[in-house]
This record gives C-alpha cells, structure tokens and sequence, in this order.
C-alpha cells in the first residue's frame, strides 16, 4: 500500500490549455458559526457557506479539503473582524492570488414591544462577504430587516385609515478601512436604520396596547417606498464608519397584486 505522503497530487499537476479560473472552491457548505452581539457576546448560528480561489492558468485544480480546514482553524467564528484572517489563511493555504468568501445566517435580535416591553426574537438575514487580494482586504455587510410602511397618498385621499404592508429593507454596507481591518459595523446598527427608515419596526410579540401603539406610530408615519430608501442613504451618508453602500426596500403590497421596490447606491465623501 502507497504511505499517504506518497499519493499522486493531481491538482498540483500542470494545465496547458493557458486559461485561468476566476472563482473555484466550495458552495452551499452549511456550517455551525457564532456572530458577535452588540453586548460582545457570541451568537451561535448556523450559516450556508461559500469559499473560493483564483486560480492560475497552469494549475490543474484547488485543494478542495484546504477551505474546510481553514474554516476549523477558526472554529466558525466570523466576524469584521475574523474574516479578512480567513481569507488571507485561504490565499496562504492554496497559494492563491485571491480569495473570496461568503457567509449568509439567519441573526435573531430581541426586541421589547413599544407598551407592555414583552420581549420576543425577530429574525433577520444577514449576509457577510469579503474578498483579499494583493491590494487588500475589502469586507461587505449585508443585512435584511422587516419594518411596516403606510402609505402618504392613501392616508390623504382616505376618509378613514390607509393601506400599510409589511417591508424589507435590505442595507449593504462596506466599511471603511482601520488599522489592518475595517471599522466595526454592528448587525443591530444596521437593523436601526432600517427601522429608522420605515413607518413603524416590526415586532414578534405585541399585545392591544402594544398594536395601538404601532398602528398610530405607522400612521403619524407615513412613507412611500421611495422615502424608505432615501431615509436609510441619509443616515448611512451621515455614519462616519461607512465608505459605500446599497439600500433596497421592497414593500409587499397590500393592496396591488405586485411588489413596489427602490434602491439607492452611494459612496461616503471623506469628512475633515
């Protein structure tokens, strides 16, 4: 019997059709991780998982088993701060140019409802994605949170009431660049300004006072798809960790058989 140490390597053999591979590695990996809290206390979650190299023109192949044994030596901790370490792990490993992975979880916060402060868990899908090269480390936050939207022309041309809906309010932020990380962007950060952004959040658990409550917070609130998207860009505009970033909202019509949707890009200008 071959000693292990002695198998054939076929990856590592030569290629001489001369094409480079932009992206190879591993997908849909799910795969136990913890996030960290706003407290700093670490939230156990389970994540579908991508990893991947570039590769060059004359390698055959990529060591497929590497990005799982990066991941272990992390012990699926992942976070701002963790994965630029772990994607420079996996250039090192794979004697790759570049590196790019991506982390989509499922991040519960507690929320207290606005009257009887009743606590439930609301979830919301969070998205981390990074890529290292040899020009550096580049981080990208994504986050999805619900949030209620009424309508501004419903509530005027109406007697009584106006139509309201629930929403999602995507935010993806890339932070700007500190000492050999980024600046620390928090999940709930981001929940905030979705929040912020609608007519009134949504709760998991809310009893009567409770439901009045976000009924004449929603109304005394109204907003259009369109103010959602430019409330969120005003307030990341204004956060001096953000360097670019995404909004999308998208309200679940209640009242139309379609979505009604808008996004915003924009770049944060450096501040003296």
């Amino acid at each position: 019997m071959t000693p292990p140490n002695q198998l054939p390597d076929i990856q590592a053999t030569p290629d001489t059709r001369g094409i480079a591979i932009d992206q190879v590695g591993v997908s849909d990996l799910r795969y136990p991780i913890k996030v960290t809290d706003r407290e700093g206390n670490p939230f156990p979650t389970v994540a579908r998982i991508s990893m991947s190299v570039h590769l060059p023109h004359h390698f055959k192949g990529t060591h497929m088993s590497r990005f799982l044994e990066v991941l272990s030596l992390h012990e699926g901790e992942v976070t701002s701060r963790t994965l630029p370490a772990i994607l420079r792990d996996l250039r090192g490993r794979l004697n790759a140019e570049e590196a790019h992975m991506e982390v989509a979880f499922t991040y519960f916060v507690t929320k207290q409802a606005p009257v009887s402060l009743a606590p439930a868990k609301v979830a919301c899908d969070c998205v981390f994605s990074g890529t290292s090269n040899g020009a550096g480390d580049e981080l990208i936050l994504s986050v999805t949170a619900p949030v209620t939207t009424l309508c501004p022309c419903s509530k005027e041309i109406s007697d009584y009431g106006a139509h309201n809906q629930r929403g999602y309010v995507t935010i993806e932020v890339k932070p700007k660049p500190k000492g050999n990380g980024c600046e620390l962007i928090l999940i709930e950060d981001l929940i905030e300004i979705a929040e912020k952004s609608g007519s009134a959040p949504v709760y998991a658990l809310l009893k009567r006072p409770d439901e009045r409550h976000v009924t004449m917070q929603a109304y005394e609130n109204p907003v259009f798809v369109e103010d959602v998207v430019r409330n969120a860009a005003a307030l990341l505009r204004a956060d001096g960790r953000v360097a670019s970033f995404t909004v999308k909202a998208v309200n679940h019509e209640s009242i139309h058989d379609h979505n009604a949707f808008a996004v915003i890009s924009g770049t944060v200008e450096e501040t003296n």
